[in-house]
């Protein structure tokens, strides 16, 4: 069984790791890839790292007849007018990885594509909203807590790679700034906070104590460290068996009994869980590579299940510790 894909928005960071892993996958083709920059040219004078494994030329418009789904991969607002101004057939399913149908809204068919949490309506749902990065590193670390009701106000520190920012330029994403630096952004107010907000809900419809979260700007390419802690009342070994039941199932999220650290999960679509308890605080470490578990390889995985393949086809990458 061959997925025939289509992405639109192809010259992005998320786009370019989307094609490495599609490439790789056994059980899809890529049809066509647009770009209104690169219309026409190689693929691999945008994403170099592909070259001699792509023939492929962006294409100038999408051809939905030749494709099973559509992965869209535009910037925020963008999704949106693409799917309103393109006549997509109901046959063919949409992945989007922007932040446009994430949150609930009258008219919005869109499930939220947080496999860990909505495996069983992803599987047959036809149209997916990729999470957020940052979202998604911190909804790992809570969801067990959230399914059981053991959430009160919980706090965020969360750092992210240079690539979380995408390719445009801007003061903050020159190397001349980044190298050797650090710096807060969006304090309390980071717009992933809605649908993080969201899904704690879903699993624990009475939580509405505060959510504070501070992300920060790293000097290091990708991936993302979330830590995580609140007042609790459960034992380190509680918690140790709430995590392992829940996440049992499921392929990508490991809990680890020592110490963690982001080489461990860069270039794959790991999740790595650390969990520990000092005096009365519950303290949640989540490890993931942003572009891959935080948003393409998600969004493969998402793919898996709305077709019926195993979770983990095409998403077996490992990383490099040194």
């Amino acid at each position: 069984m061959k997925i025939r894909v289509g992405i639109a928005g192809g010259a992005g960071y998320t786009a370019g790791e989307l094609i490495r892993i599609l490439l790789g996958h056994p059980n899809a083709e890529l049809s066509w890839i647009i770009s209104s920059s690169h219309a026409g040219q190689s693929i691999t004078r945008v994403h170099t790292d592909l070259v001699g494994d792509t023939s492929l030329i962006f294409a100038d418009k999408p051809d939905f007849s030749i494709v099973d789904v559509v992965y869209i991969c535009m910037g925020h607002g963008k999704s949106a007018a693409f799917v309103n101004e393109n006549n997509i057939p109901a046959s063919v399913k949409i992945i989007d990885l922007s932040h446009d149908f994430r949150l609930s809204a009258p008219g919005n068919d869109f499930v939220y594509g947080l496999p860990e949490m909505n495996r069983e309506a992803i599987k047959n749902a036809s149209r997916i909203a990729n999470p957020g990065c940052f979202a998604t590193a911190i909804q790992l670390a809570l969801l067990p807590l959230a399914a059981n009701g053991f959430l009160n106000e919980i706090h965020v520190h969360a750092i992210t790679g240079s690539t979380g920012a995408g390719q445009a330029l801007s003061s903050t994403t020159h190397f001349s700034w980044r190298n050797d630096n650090v710096s807060i952004y969006k304090a309390f107010e980071h717009q992933h906070l809605k649908e993080i907000s969201q899904s704690l809900k879903q699993l624990m419809p009475g939580f509405n104590t505060p959510l504070n979260f501070v992300p920060m700007r790293g000097n290091f390419a990708r991936g993302i460290l979330a830590s995580v802690y609140l007042d609790s009342s459960l034992t380190k070994e509680e918690a140790l068996a709430l995590y392992e039941f829940y996440y049992k199932a499921h392929p990508f999220v490991t809990l680890s009994t020592d110490p963690i650290d982001l080489k461990q999960v860069v270039n794959t679509n790991k999740c790595l869980l650390e969990v520990n308890k000092y005096s009365n605080k519950l303290h949640v470490t989540s490890i993931i590579d942003n572009l891959t578990k935080g948003a393409s390889g998600q969004a493969v995985h998402n793919m898996n299940l709305m077709f019926g393949l195993p979770e983990n086809a095409g998403l077996y990458m490992k990383p490099s510790a040194f």
